[in-house]
Protein backbone atom coordinates (compact mmCIF):
# COMPACT_ATOMS: atom_id res chain seq x y z
CA UNK A 1 0.00 0.00 0.00
CA UNK A 2 1.05 3.78 -0.57
CA UNK A 3 0.19 6.93 0.16
CA UNK A 4 -0.46 10.32 -0.88
CA UNK A 5 -1.58 13.28 0.83
CA UNK A 6 -2.29 17.42 0.22
CA UNK A 7 -3.94 20.05 2.07
CA UNK A 8 -4.79 23.56 1.49
CA UNK A 9 -6.03 26.42 3.18
CA UNK A 10 -8.56 27.40 0.42
CA UNK A 11 -9.36 30.99 -0.75
CA UNK A 12 -12.12 32.03 2.73
CA UNK A 13 -10.43 31.06 5.34
CA UNK A 14 -7.87 32.89 7.43
CA UNK A 15 -5.82 29.59 8.96
CA UNK A 16 -5.84 25.87 7.79
CA UNK A 17 -7.62 24.08 10.73
CA UNK A 18 -7.08 20.61 8.85
CA UNK A 19 -4.61 17.99 9.44
CA UNK A 20 -3.32 14.89 7.81
CA UNK A 21 -0.54 12.31 8.79
CA UNK A 22 0.83 9.26 6.77
CA UNK A 23 2.50 6.44 8.32
CA UNK A 24 4.20 3.24 7.96
CA UNK A 25 4.11 0.99 11.21
CA UNK A 26 7.56 0.66 11.94
CA UNK A 27 6.99 -2.61 14.03
CA UNK A 28 4.11 -3.83 12.18
CA UNK A 29 4.08 -2.67 8.17
CA UNK A 30 0.68 -1.65 8.71
CA UNK A 31 -0.13 1.56 6.81
CA UNK A 32 -1.84 4.40 8.74
CA UNK A 33 -3.43 7.05 7.67
CA UNK A 34 -6.00 9.80 8.94
CA UNK A 35 -7.32 13.17 8.07
CA UNK A 36 -9.01 15.55 10.40
CA UNK A 37 -10.96 18.99 10.17
CA UNK A 38 -10.60 20.64 13.35
CA UNK A 39 -13.39 23.11 14.51
CA UNK A 40 -14.28 26.01 16.63
CA UNK A 41 -13.09 28.75 14.73
CA UNK A 42 -10.08 30.38 16.45
CA UNK A 43 -10.88 28.63 19.52
CA UNK A 44 -8.43 25.41 18.97
CA UNK A 45 -9.73 23.78 15.76
CA UNK A 46 -5.77 23.71 14.50
CA UNK A 47 -4.87 22.27 17.93
CA UNK A 48 -7.83 19.97 18.12
CA UNK A 49 -6.65 18.57 14.49
CA UNK A 50 -2.63 18.12 15.37
CA UNK A 51 -3.66 16.47 18.46
CA UNK A 52 -5.67 13.65 16.62
CA UNK A 53 -3.33 13.01 14.16
CA UNK A 54 -0.92 12.87 16.39
CA UNK A 55 -2.48 10.53 19.18
CA UNK A 56 -4.24 8.77 16.87
CA UNK A 57 -1.10 7.16 15.06
CA UNK A 58 0.88 7.20 17.89
CA UNK A 59 -0.97 4.94 20.12
CA UNK A 60 -1.63 2.64 16.74
CA UNK A 61 1.23 2.32 15.67
CA UNK A 62 2.22 1.09 19.53
CA UNK A 63 -0.86 -1.33 19.90
CA UNK A 64 -0.55 -2.85 16.35
CA UNK A 65 0.53 -6.52 15.53
CA UNK A 66 1.55 -7.81 12.88
CA UNK A 67 -0.98 -10.51 12.80
CA UNK A 68 -3.99 -8.60 13.56
CA UNK A 69 -7.38 -9.81 11.74
CA UNK A 70 -9.07 -6.77 10.38
CA UNK A 71 -11.63 -6.82 13.03
CA UNK A 72 -8.70 -6.39 15.74
CA UNK A 73 -7.85 -3.54 13.52
CA UNK A 74 -10.83 -1.95 13.38
CA UNK A 75 -11.11 -2.34 17.82
CA UNK A 76 -7.28 -1.14 18.07
CA UNK A 77 -8.95 1.88 15.50
CA UNK A 78 -11.35 2.53 17.85
CA UNK A 79 -9.43 2.86 21.14
CA UNK A 80 -7.17 5.08 19.62
CA UNK A 81 -9.99 7.48 18.56
CA UNK A 82 -11.05 7.27 21.92
CA UNK A 83 -6.89 8.13 23.44
CA UNK A 84 -7.38 10.98 20.75
CA UNK A 85 -10.79 12.43 22.01
CA UNK A 86 -9.03 12.14 25.64
CA UNK A 87 -6.20 13.74 25.01
CA UNK A 88 -8.50 16.92 23.17
CA UNK A 89 -10.76 17.34 26.23
CA UNK A 90 -7.97 17.03 28.74
CA UNK A 91 -6.24 19.82 26.87
CA UNK A 92 -9.40 21.97 26.60
CA UNK A 93 -9.55 21.80 30.10
CA UNK A 94 -6.11 23.31 30.84
CA UNK A 95 -5.78 25.84 28.00
CA UNK A 96 -8.35 29.12 28.52
CA UNK A 97 -10.65 29.84 25.31
CA UNK A 98 -10.30 26.19 23.90
CA UNK A 99 -13.07 24.70 25.66
CA UNK A 100 -15.38 24.27 22.37
CA UNK A 101 -12.00 22.72 19.95
CA UNK A 102 -12.66 19.96 18.52
CA UNK A 103 -12.29 17.68 15.22
CA UNK A 104 -13.48 15.21 12.76
CA UNK A 105 -11.75 12.20 12.16
CA UNK A 106 -11.28 9.69 9.46
CA UNK A 107 -8.57 6.76 8.59
CA UNK A 108 -7.42 4.34 7.13
CA UNK A 109 -5.25 1.17 8.43
CA UNK A 110 -3.75 -1.54 5.69
CA UNK A 111 -4.15 -5.01 5.96
CA UNK A 112 -3.34 -7.68 3.51
CA UNK A 113 -6.44 -7.38 1.23
CA UNK A 114 -7.59 -4.22 2.42
CA UNK A 115 -8.21 -1.31 4.53
CA UNK A 116 -10.08 -0.79 7.71
CA UNK A 117 -11.58 2.68 7.72
CA UNK A 118 -13.06 4.48 11.09
CA UNK A 119 -15.18 8.10 11.11
CA UNK A 120 -16.75 10.30 13.11
CA UNK A 121 -18.36 13.01 11.62
CA UNK A 122 -18.41 14.64 7.77
CA UNK A 123 -14.98 13.59 6.89
CA UNK A 124 -15.02 10.78 4.16
CA UNK A 125 -13.16 8.24 2.59
CA UNK A 126 -14.58 6.78 -0.95
CA UNK A 127 -13.47 3.18 -2.26
CA UNK A 128 -12.45 3.68 -5.86
CA UNK A 129 -12.52 0.25 -7.92
CA UNK A 130 -11.36 0.44 -12.21
CA UNK A 131 -15.49 1.97 -12.40
CA UNK A 132 -16.81 3.24 -9.72
CA UNK A 133 -16.77 4.99 -6.81
CA UNK A 134 -18.57 4.56 -3.30
CA UNK A 135 -18.61 6.14 -0.17
CA UNK A 136 -17.61 3.78 2.19
CA UNK A 137 -18.23 6.37 5.38
CA UNK A 138 -21.84 7.87 6.47
CA UNK A 139 -21.63 11.06 7.95
CA UNK A 140 -22.57 12.62 11.56
CA UNK A 141 -24.06 15.27 10.39
CA UNK A 142 -27.62 16.95 10.12
CA UNK A 143 -28.17 17.08 6.76
CA UNK A 144 -26.80 13.19 6.40
CA UNK A 145 -29.87 12.60 8.47
CA UNK A 146 -32.31 15.00 6.68
CA UNK A 147 -31.41 12.58 3.50
CA UNK A 148 -31.93 9.84 5.24
CA UNK A 149 -35.32 11.15 5.92
CA UNK A 150 -35.77 11.53 1.88
CA UNK A 151 -36.72 15.31 3.34
CA UNK A 152 -33.07 16.72 0.79
CA UNK A 153 -31.25 15.01 -2.06
CA UNK A 154 -27.66 14.08 -1.58
CA UNK A 155 -26.87 16.91 -3.99
CA UNK A 156 -28.95 19.15 -2.51
CA UNK A 157 -26.94 18.57 0.92
CA UNK A 158 -24.05 19.51 -0.78
CA UNK A 159 -24.91 23.10 -0.72
CA UNK A 160 -27.22 23.00 2.12
CA UNK A 161 -27.06 25.69 4.64
CA UNK A 162 -27.09 23.54 7.78
CA UNK A 163 -24.28 21.47 6.03
CA UNK A 164 -21.17 22.16 8.38
CA UNK A 165 -23.61 21.00 11.23
CA UNK A 166 -22.01 17.72 12.39
CA UNK A 167 -23.71 15.81 15.84
CA UNK A 168 -20.50 13.77 16.22
CA UNK A 169 -17.08 14.86 16.90
CA UNK A 170 -13.79 14.43 19.07
CA UNK A 171 -13.80 16.94 21.78
CA UNK A 172 -16.80 17.91 22.49
CA UNK A 173 -18.42 14.43 23.52
CA UNK A 174 -17.13 12.43 26.28
CA UNK A 175 -17.83 9.61 24.82
CA UNK A 176 -16.27 9.88 21.05
CA UNK A 177 -18.64 7.06 19.28
CA UNK A 178 -16.76 5.77 15.66
CA UNK A 179 -18.07 3.84 13.04
CA UNK A 180 -15.95 1.21 11.81
CA UNK A 181 -15.56 -0.25 8.21
CA UNK A 182 -13.77 -2.93 6.46
CA UNK A 183 -12.76 -2.80 2.85
CA UNK A 184 -11.42 -5.08 1.09
CA UNK A 185 -9.59 -4.16 -2.23
CA UNK A 186 -7.75 -5.17 -5.02
CA UNK A 187 -4.73 -4.64 -6.38
CA UNK A 188 -4.44 -0.83 -8.15
CA UNK A 189 -7.55 -0.10 -6.62
CA UNK A 190 -7.97 3.15 -4.40
CA UNK A 191 -9.11 4.51 -1.12
CA UNK A 192 -9.40 8.46 -0.78
CA UNK A 193 -9.93 9.81 2.48
CA UNK A 194 -11.00 14.25 2.65
CA UNK A 195 -12.72 16.71 4.31
CA UNK A 196 -15.49 18.06 3.92
CA UNK A 197 -13.94 21.45 1.86
CA UNK A 198 -13.24 18.84 -1.06
CA UNK A 199 -16.82 17.25 -0.97
CA UNK A 200 -18.90 20.58 -0.58
CA UNK A 201 -17.01 21.45 -4.10
CA UNK A 202 -15.88 18.59 -6.19
CA UNK A 203 -18.56 16.01 -7.13
CA UNK A 204 -18.05 11.93 -6.99
CA UNK A 205 -17.55 11.18 -10.60
CA UNK A 206 -14.93 14.49 -10.74
CA UNK A 207 -12.81 12.53 -8.28
CA UNK A 208 -13.58 9.23 -10.07
CA UNK A 209 -12.17 10.48 -13.42
CA UNK A 210 -9.14 12.52 -11.71
CA UNK A 211 -8.24 9.74 -9.88
CA UNK A 212 -8.51 7.03 -13.03
CA UNK A 213 -7.07 9.06 -15.13
CA UNK A 214 -4.48 11.53 -14.04
CA UNK A 215 -0.85 10.26 -14.81
CA UNK A 216 0.30 9.94 -10.87
CA UNK A 217 -1.67 10.12 -7.57
CA UNK A 218 0.44 13.75 -7.06
CA UNK A 219 -0.97 15.23 -10.13
CA UNK A 220 -4.40 13.57 -9.25
CA UNK A 221 -4.61 15.43 -5.66
CA UNK A 222 -3.30 18.53 -7.40
CA UNK A 223 -6.05 18.90 -9.70
CA UNK A 224 -8.57 17.96 -7.36
CA UNK A 225 -7.32 20.74 -5.21
CA UNK A 226 -7.23 22.76 -8.43
CA UNK A 227 -10.92 22.36 -8.64
CA UNK A 228 -12.00 22.96 -5.49
CA UNK A 229 -10.30 26.43 -5.80
CA UNK A 230 -12.07 27.11 -8.67
CA UNK A 231 -15.46 26.42 -7.64
CA UNK A 232 -14.29 29.14 -4.48
CA UNK A 233 -12.59 26.82 -1.92
CA UNK A 234 -14.46 28.48 0.80
CA UNK A 235 -13.28 25.59 3.45
CA UNK A 236 -10.09 24.19 3.86
CA UNK A 237 -9.22 21.23 1.18
CA UNK A 238 -7.20 18.00 2.40
CA UNK A 239 -7.00 14.56 0.85
CA UNK A 240 -4.90 11.45 1.35
CA UNK A 241 -5.22 8.90 -1.78
CA UNK A 242 -3.80 5.38 -0.34
CA UNK A 243 -3.67 2.48 -3.51
CA UNK A 244 -3.43 -0.69 -3.05
CA UNK A 245 -0.03 -2.27 -4.95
Amino acid sequence: MKAWGITDIGLVRKENQDAYMIREAASSGHMICVVCDGMGGAAGGKLASQLAVETFTAELERILDRDMTPEQLREASSYAVSKANDVIRETAKKTEGYQSMGTTLVSAVSYDGGVVITNVGDSRAYHISKHHITRVTKDHSLVERMVDRGDITAEEARRHPSRNLITRALGPDADAQCDGYICPMEAGEYLLLCTDGLVNTVTDQEMLHEILHRASPEDCLAHLLEISRSQGAPDNVTAVLMRNL
